[in-house]
């Protein structure tokens, strides 16, 4: 009966915090800068609008509706990622994920959520290019939010289909 009644406890906490997770990036921007290996110079200006995150059944898999604005590439798209989790840290997990226009893309990303203002940190890569990134989440709110895609859009160099560099 103890191991049932601690096994149920787990699997409530582990429901929570996946729920909890999930309203905490909804609605959110990920505001920072990223590197790409071998390139010196300062890191390149990003910005990443999470309009909706839910929990899928599937273990691990969440529906991110985000807008991916770079370069010449402006859109909206759902994407099903995997949140893994390193004790009680998430880890957003793209694994050979196409993104339609830009390309194939794997990244390991390091959620730690803050009530004001969390923190992201990871790294990414797009065929023979990758790098680091990090950054601020921060509460989505529509004048900041288009915003800084604007100003990241106009401090990125062209999309990473044309010259091997980083989506965001």
């Amino acid at each position: 009966m103890g191991l049932t009644a601690s096994g149920t406890a787990f699997a409530d906490e582990a429901t929570s915090r996946e729920t909890r997770l999930a309203k905490y990036l909804s609605g959110t921007q990920f505001i920072g800068k990223f590197t790409v290996d071998g390139k010196d110079g300062a890191p390149k200006t990003e910005a990443y609008t999470i309009k909706s995150c839910e929990k899928l059944p599937a273990a691990d898999l969440y529906r991110f509706t985000a807008r991916i604005k770079y370069g010449n590439v402006d859109q909206e798209l759902p994407m099903d990622l995997k949140i893994v989790w390193a004790g009680n840290t998430p880890v957003i997990t793209l694994d050979s994920l196409w993104i339609p226009g830009m390309g194939t893309f794997d990244a390991r990303v390091l959620i730690q959520p803050g009530p004001q203002a969390g923190r992201y940190a990871g790294t990414w890569q797009h065929g023979d290019h990758g790098g680091h990134l990090f950054g601020k989440i921060v509460p989505l709110s529509e004048d900041s939010a288009e915003n800084a895609a604007e100003n990241a859009a106009e401090n990125s160099p062209e999309p990473a289909s044309e010259n091997g560099g980083r989506a965001n």
